[in-house]
C-alpha cells in the first residue's frame, strides 16, 4: 500500500492548511463495455465505450437504491467502498484511419492494480462534508464540449503529458499546472503516457440523490469551480450541503504510439475519446455511490488520509484484481478497428 506524503500536494494546498482528509486509492478494471446505467439505462450497447472500476453491481440499469447491498466484491483498495466509477475509453486513431484502444497503467506507488482509475475523496477538514446517501449519483463534465472552459486553475478536466518514465517525475498538483495541465489531449508525444484527471462539483442541494440530467443536484462553488484538493468554497443557498470533493485520475500507456511517422501526415495529435471527441474537451466522468453504512463519513471525519484509514478495511490487489463482471457487449475491445463503436459514422477506408 501506499501512503502520500503531505510535500507532494499542491503548494496551494499545503499553505491554506487544507485537505486534511483525502483518501486516495486505486481501483482495478471490472469491464472495459459499452453500456452506461446512468445516461443510457438499460440500453445495450450504449452509445460508446466504457471503462468502469468498483462493484460487482454494476449493470446495463442499476436501481436507485443502496448499491452496497447488492455488490458481493469491489475492485477498489477499501472493501467498504462498493460504488462504481467510469470514463470514456481513448482510443488511437492511425495515420490510415483505423483505431487502437489505448490501455491503461497503473498510477505511481498506487499497487499492482489492473489498470482502472485512481480515485480520491477529499475534504477542508475532519466534520466540514456530508458524505453521499445510498441512491446518490453523479455526472460531471460535457460529452460535446470541443472548446476550453478557461477556468484556469479552476478547471475541472485536465491531461498532463508525462514527459518520461516513472511519471516524469511530476504527478501531483492535477489541474493546477499550467505548464504541464491542459484540457485538450496534449499535442506531442508523451514517452511516459498520458494521465487524464476529472473533477466533480463538492455543493449538493441535499433532497435529490439524483436528476434527470444527473447535474442539477450538485454544483460548484459561488465563486467558481473549486480547484483539486482546495474545497473550501461557500456553496450557493440552491445547493448548501458540502460534499466530498470527488476526483477521477487514469494514466493512458500512449507508449506504444508515439512514432510520428504513424501520427496524421499534418502533424496533429491522434488520440481520441470514445465518444468521437478528438479533442479531448469532452472528457467527462460518471458516479454511482455504493459505500457501506457510514464508511465514507467515518473515512471523512477521521482525518483519513491515502489509501489506509483506521476504522476501515483494505484489500490486496490480488483480490480487488479478481472483481470482474460479465461483458454484456459482444464486441473487439483490444485489435484494429475501422471505426470506433457505436460510432460508425467516423469509420475511415482501411
Amino acid at each position: 500500500m501506499f501512503w502520500l506524503p503531505l510535500l507532494t500536494l499542491p503548494a496551494a494546498v499545503q499553505g491554506q492548511g487544507f485537505s486534511t482528509t483525502m483518501l486516495r486509492f486505486g481501483c482495478s478494471q471490472i469491464a472495459i463495455d459499452r453500456v452506461d446505467p446512468l445516461v443510457e439505462p438499460g440500453n445495450v450497447p450504449s452509445a460508446h465505450v466504457h471503462q468502469i472500476v468498483g462493484g460487482n453491481a454494476f449493470n446495463a440499469s442499476m436501481p436507485v437504491t443502496d448499491i452496497s447491498k447488492l455488490a458481493t466484491c469491489t475492485s477498489c483498495t477499501f472493501d467498504q467502498d462498493l460504488s462504481n466509477y467510469w470514463t470514456a475509453n481513448v482510443y488511437f486513431r492511425a495515420r490510415n484511419g483505423s483505431y487502437k484502444r489505448v490501455p491503461q497503467m497503473v498510477n505511481e506507488a498506487i499497487g499492482p492494480a489492473n489498470g482502472g482509475i485512481t480515485v480520491y475523496y477529499t475534504a477542508p477538514g475532519p466534520n466540514t462534508v456530508t458524505a453521499f446517501k445510498p441512491g446518490f449519483r453523479m455526472f460531471t463534465g460535457d460529452v460535446n464540449r470541443r472548446t476550453p472552459t478557461n477556468l484556469g486553475r479552476r478547471v475541472q478536466s485536465c491531461f498532463r503529458c508525462y514527459t518520461g518514465p516513472n511519471f516524469g517525475g511530476n504527478i501531483y498538483a492535477p489541474c493546477m499546472d499550467p505548464q504541464r495541465d491542459t484540457e485538450h489531449f496534449p499535442t506531442q508525444p508523451c514517452p511516459g503516457g498520458i494521465r487524464s484527471s476529472v473533477i466533480f462539483p463538492i455543493c449538493w442541494d441535499g433532497k435529490n440523490l439524483d436528476t434527470p440530467n444527473h447535474m442539477d443536484h450538485v454544483a460548484h462553488p459561488i465563486d467558481g469551480p473549486a480547484p483539486f484538493a482546495v474545497v473550501d468554497g461557500k456553496c450557493p443557498d440552491s445547493h448548501p450541503v458540502k460534499i466530498p470533493q470527488v476526483h477521477y485520475e487514469i494514466v493512458w500507456d500512449t507508449t506504444a504510439f508515439n512514432r510520428k511517422e504513424d501520427w496524421p501526415v499534418d502533424g496533429s495529435q491522434p488520440f481520441v475519446l470514445s465518444t468521437g471527441d478528438p479533442t479531448g474537451y469532452g472528457q467527462h466522468g460518471d458516479y454511482v455511490f455504493g459505500w457501506k453504512d457510514n464508511s465514507l463519513q467515518h473515512a471523512m471525519d477521521n482525518r483519513c488520509f491515502g489509501p489506509t484509514c483506521r476504522g476501515l478495511t483494505t484489500q490486496g490487489f490480488d483480490k480487488a484484481n479478481a472483481c470482474t463482471v460479465k461483458r454484456l457487449v459482444n464486441e473487439d475491445n483490444d485489435g484494429w478497428l475501422d471505426h470506433l463503436p457505436g460510432q460508425e459514422h467516423l469509420a475511415h477506408p482501411m
